[in-house]
């Protein structure tokens, strides 16, 4: 039950460490969106002897630009909240699964210090019976 309880709290872990790293790839790729988008406001312009409108559209599609980068950041924000939980659960799992293979080997030891009691128990049981009929 142990053993199946370790194997469990494993598996958990490296669930939980294969999230961990898709949740840093997504931050990873809004990294990268923002850093595009900077750079798309800065290299955005008009023609130099266009209409006052273009300057109109041009504020309007920067401060649309600036709106993303804030969306970005607020949903980067909630995956770095997330994974820092994920690091909490996996740190915890951690320490449950370090237990429970504690138990495992304590379980292991057990079970060879009986098999080497009852190993000497027949080789002495082997010398007294050589011993009586010898």
């Amino acid at each position: 039950m142990i053993d199946k309880l370790y194997k469990l709290k494993k598996m958990q872990t490296e669930q939980k460490l294969m999230q961990k790293g898709q949740l840093i790839a997504k931050v990873n790729n809004i990294d990268e969106e923002i850093a595009l988008t900077k750079d798309k406001i800065k290299t955005t312009s008009v023609q130099k002897h266009g209409a006052i409108s273009d300057f109109a559209v041009l504020a309007i599609h920067k401060n649309t630009m600036k709106l993303h980068i804030a969306k970005l950041d607020i949903e980067k924000n909630k995956l770095n909240e997330e994974i820092n939980y994920i690091i909490k659960e996996i740190v915890e799992l951690q320490k449950q699964t370090e237990q429970y293979g504690y138990i495992v080997e304590e379980q292991k030891q057990e079970e060879i210090r009986k098999l080497l009691a009852l190993e000497e128990e027949a080789s002495s049981e082997y010398i007294q019976s050589k011993y009586i009929n010898g």
